[in-house]
């Protein structure tokens, strides 16, 4: 199988890129039905098929983010190689890429090469620092950009030491935007006839992702720092401690904080001049915390949220990554899926979460590839 039914089944994606913002693209325009074939170092491949967890000699890490996809091994500095890597994105709709700025250039290969011969192709660059700028030339990682663009310094708890973000949101938040761009140059083609350049950069995607730190920074002057669990600006909107763990509560209106305090028996809450409006309460959420949680303690989790859900207050459980994977609505929404290693091995991994109406989501999706598996396939299908 080379691609699922999708919306973007008729679609061929040549993918350059390795390790995981470009992979990370690639794997959801794959998972909504793209033909995805991932251009790989001869002997190496992928960096990321040398990143661990692994199950024996291969990565899980690889295998969860490159499912679906087709594999060839080119050397670009080779001319028997670079023939087919031409003939390749000749028939391609969208190039990515997640080299630094100015490597395609020096292969012959860079965006005004490629829009001259092709002038419909889309090319996908995400990238560090972007194209442009002072910075554009320097190599970034996740951890540096989460670093640079203030992601961390309103993560953790005050005090604390600096902490990242458990998931990698720097190279994820450029794959979805990459997405975007290509999906929305896709629609421009459609439109004009014509290719174009899109360009992202994971610093710029974690400033576009601050959203209330920036406006408060904006109002305020002063730079926000992290608060834990809890929101800066809604309050009661934090983790709070019952009898024998944490769960959530997030009461982002009068309405609600009044049902909150009817659900726990608090009614003193509501005469309370300090947590009279949401702006108070924000300014006293340590002494509202306090309060909430010598209540909470008097019994679990499992007590406490039948309780407000049946108030209509928003809430949850604290959940570690096995008890979500596990939750009936998670399952329910196909967001566990069976994929496999590229030995057929196989590996559970997060589904999709783009559900539409007029097509499948289905609960197995097509392995990974071995290093250079579909080459075969791919030269008959160009006639080399």
């Amino acid at each position: 199988m080379t691609n699922l039914p999708g919306p973007l089944d008729d679609l061929l994606i040549v993918d350059l890129s390795r390790v995981l913002a470009g992979p990370y693209a690639t794997m959801v325009l794959a998972d909504l039905g793209a033909r995805v074939v991932k251009v790989e170092r001869p002997g190496l491949g992928d960096d990321s098929r040398h990143i661990g967890p692994f199950k024996g000699d291969q990565s899980a890490y690889f295998a969860s983010i490159n499912r679906g996809k087709q594999s060839i091994a080119l050397d670009l500095k080779d001319a028997g190689d670079r023939e087919i890597f031409e003939a390749l994105v000749a028939k391609a709709d969208v190039l990515v890429e997640n080299y630094r700025p100015g490597v395609m250039a020096k292969l012959g290969l860079g965006w005004d090469v490629l829009h001259a011969r092709h002038p419909r192709l889309i090319y996908a660059a995400a990238s560090g620092f972007g194209q442009t700028g002072p910075d554009a030339h320097k190599a970034a990682y996740d951890m540096v950009v989460q670093a640079m663009g203030g992601i961390m310094s309103v993560t953790g708890w005050p005090g604390g030491k600096p902490t990242r973000v458990g998931t990698s949101v720097g190279d994820i938040t450029a794959g979805l935007f990459t997405v975007i761009g290509i999906l929305s140059a896709l629609h421009d083609r459609a439109r004009t006839g014509q290719g174009q350049f899109v360009d992202v950069a994971m610093l710029d995607g974690q400033i576009a992702i601050l959203e209330n730190a920036v406006a408060r920074y904006a109002v305020s002057g002063v730079a926000p720092g992290p608060l834990g669990a809890r929101h800066p600006s809604i309050t009661p909107f934090a983790a709070y401690e019952c009898l024998g763990g944490h769960i959530v509560i997030a009461a982002g209106n009068d309405a609600l904080f009044g049902a909150l305090a009817a659900a726990l028996e608090l009614p003193g809450l509501l005469g309370d001049p300090r947590f009279a409006s949401n702006a108070s309460r924000t300014d006293h959420a340590e002494a509202l915390a306090d309060i909430l949680e010598a209540r909470l303690a008097a019994a679990a989790a499992a007590h406490w949220l039948p309780k407000l859900e049946a108030a209509g207050v928003p809430c949850g459980p604290l959940h570690d990554v096995a008890q979500a994977l596990a939750h009936p609505q998670v399952r329910a929404r196909t967001m566990v899926i069976e994929t496999a290693f590229p030995d057929g091995t196989p590996l559970l991994a997060a589904g999709n979460p783009v559900k539409l109406s007029r097509h499948a989501d289905p609960a197995v999706r097509p392995g990974a590839p071995g290093l250079d598996a579909d080459r075969d396939t791919i030269l008959r299908e160009l006639g080399l």
